[in-house]
């Protein structure tokens, strides 16, 4: 079994529509610039209210992924 070192950063996606397409556009993002993301975790989810109606929504994220082994590479 490989060994790997994770690292873990933390995201706020937002979204008009709802609290998973907060989510895909977050990870979305993310994996443009951040290779080897293998999980997330919503830490916390909150939204935005507009004459009495949610007008957008916010989700905080962990997400972890793996470093890259100069030895593997």
């Amino acid at each position: 079994m490989s060994k790997h070192t994770y690292k873990v950063i933390e995201l706020v996606g937002s979204s008009p529509s709802s609290i998973d397409d907060a989510i895909r556009s977050a990870i979305a993002d993310a994996s443009k610039t951040i290779r080897h993301i293998g999980w997330f975790e919503v830490v916390e989810t909150r939204g935005h209210v507009e004459n009495g109606a949610v007008a957008h929504f916010q989700v905080t994220l962990k997400i972890g992924f793996t470093i890259d082994d100069a030895a593997r590479s």
